[in-house]
């Protein structure tokens, strides 16, 4: 894919160490097809977690020929009910989350689903499972996917282009972004920024590195977290990801100026810690030095 060299080295480091991205860009800027890569870069499923995946798409009712291997890629529609994405029906029945369990979970036009579903998913963001309960059942399925969602500027889509005019107003813009709460966007570790190229800048744009290239570093730095911790850098958080994280003096300097300036709750000081660990990995770095929490900042992107 030629261009958007921000944004692929965001969906590398999502992938090392299973962080939730979220991509925000004009129409045709290239999010859909930059989500779709997401699943050829991570690794294979281990055998406990291809028996997972196995028997949850088998209680969905799906017929299997086989072992689920490789990462599940689900993208439900953003019209699909509250039941369908979490999970529920008279009998409860896995939804999205749990079929994109140990894969990918990609939300087109996230902001265009109904609110009751998009709350819902804070709870197996946090916890890695979700409970079904009706009358006739109650059931938890696991539910620990990498959430990859993308969404426009604006609902014409083009604030902030440099070739096409915005017709929002100031308050109907706010009213889309508003349509995603603040405790969501903070599960979100990357928000980067994919504009749309045009025609002239795709032409001069170099071909980038292969898929092959970017996995290979990719499934390397999760050999290290995997080898260091014994999960990726995603899923730490509190004393875990402090032991873990080596900053030196200069990340820590750094990191204390950034949260005195950008008013870092704690939730957001973490989200930088957990990405800087996983940008030294990428790099085969024991310790998070300056320049890695300096890129960890750059996916910052405030709507």
């Amino acid at each position: 894919m030629k261009g958007q060299a921000k944004a692929k080295r965001a969906l590398e480091i999502a992938a090392a160490g299973y962080h939730h991205l979220l991509m925000v860009g004009s129409p045709g800027s290239g999010k859909t097809m930059l989500a779709k890569r997401l699943p050829f870069l991570l690794p294979p499923l281990s055998q406990e977690a291809a028996l997972e995946v196995s028997r949850i798409h088998s209680a969905a009712g799906q017929v299997l020929k086989g072992l689920v291997r490789t990462p599940p890629f689900r993208a439900p529609h953003h019209t699909v009910s509250y039941a369908g994405l979490i999970g529920g029906g008279a009998i409860p029945k896995p939804g999205e989350v749990s079929l994109a369990h140990r894969g990918v979970l990609f939300l087109d036009e996230f902001p265009e689903f109904s609110r009751d579903a998009l709350e819902a998913l804070r709870q197996p963001l946090e916890d890695g499972v979700v409970t079904a309960s009706r009358a006739k059942a109650s059931l938890t399925f696991p539910a620990r996917f990498l959430l990859v969602a993308a969404m426009n500027p604006c609902p014409c889509g083009w604030y902030g282009d440099p070739e096409r005019a915005c017709t929002c107003t100031p308050a109907s813009r706010q009213r889309y972004v508003g349509k995603i709460s603040g405790p969501l966007l903070d599960r979100f570790d990357l928000v980067v920024e994919v504009p749309r190229l045009t025609p002239a800048e795709l032409a001069r744009a170099p071909k980038g590195e292969s898929t092959e290239a970017v996995r290979e570093r990719v499934l390397r730095a999760r050999e290290r977290m995997l080898s260091r911790q014994g999960r990726p850098n995603g899923e730490l958080a509190g004393r875990a990801l402090r032991e873990h994280v080596h900053l030196s003096q200069g990340a820590e300097d750094l990191l204390q100026a950034a949260a005195k300036q950008l008013l870092l709750s704690a939730r957001s000081y973490d989200r930088l810690l957990r990405v800087a660990r996983t940008i030294a990995d990428l790099q085969g770095s024991h310790g998070v030095e300056e320049g890695h929490v300096a890129e960890a900042l750059a996916y910052r992107k405030t709507l």
